[in-house]
């Protein structure tokens, strides 16, 4: 029988006493972990809670409609005028002139032959030079324009002969001829003129090399080979625009 203190047991296995104490320290582990995890992010909300930021959710499905809405009005603008050109273009195309029609461009010194919508021919022409003519001191004043706005061919002729008029006279520094017949001049119109009013017409030139440029006395000149053309596909009543 032995004499010494008795041997202690902690915790028998199967016992009902203590918690052992390896268990105990993991718990407190835990414990401590889950402090140290929560404390940065709880020092984070307050930190920025004192910057006045708001603390809204915004849901991916929001923002896609804030985007949508605000396109919204650009939209309806887009589609009232596109709208709006179609009315005009129908608008237009109900104006075109059935059949042949003829257009001039003096700023660019262009005429064209239209068929309805479709373009026939497009060449250069001379239109007025725009030049004041003064027969002496307190005479006559003359300026070669050509009109704008809407005519028609009136009449037609081949081989068209030009009674000079008086300006033409007083140009050349020449005297005004009593004589009728000293007016009358051949070839300088070319083979074909096509009158649209107040002595103004459409005629051929012996200057083609100045088409394209604005050197006339207000008629229109126009080159042989589109004349020709002109002169076969614009009968008499063919409007005529020029602007």
């Amino acid at each position: 029988m032995s004499t010494g203190p008795p041997t202690r047991v902690a915790n028998p296995p199967g016992g009902a006493g203590r918690p052992r104490l390896a268990e105990r320290l993991r718990a407190l582990a835990r414990r401590r972990r889950v402090r140290t995890t929560g404390a940065p992010v709880i020092l984070l909300f307050l930190g920025l809670a004192g910057t006045g930021w708001d603390f809204e959710g915004v849901p991916a499905v929001g923002a896609e409609m804030t985007v949508s809405q605000a396109k919204r009005p650009a939209s309806r603008e887009a589609a009232r005028l596109a709208a709006e050109r179609q009315r005009l273009t129908a608008a237009l195309r109900r104006k075109v002139p059935r059949g042949s029609w003829i257009v001039i461009d003096q700023t660019h010194n262009r005429l064209r032959l239209m068929q309805g919508e479709d373009p026939v021919l497009e060449a250069p022409c001379s239109a007025g030079s725009g030049m004041v003519l003064k027969e002496g001191s307190g005479g006559r004043v003359w300026t070669f324009d050509t009109p704008r706005g809407r005519f028609e061919v009136l009449s037609k002729a081949e081989r068209p002969v030009w009674r000079k008029p008086d300006w033409a006279f007083v140009e050349e520094g020449e005297p005004i001829p009593k004589d009728p017949g000293d007016r009358i001049e051949y070839g300088s119109l070319g083979e074909y003129a096509l009158y649209f009013g107040n002595g103004y017409m459409i005629h051929g030139t012996l200057y083609e090399r100045l088409l394209g440029r604005p050197v006339s006395h207000g008629c229109i000149r126009l080159g042989k080979a589109p004349l020709r053309e002109v002169f076969r596909q614009a009968p008499l009543g063919t409007p005529v625009f020029i602007y």
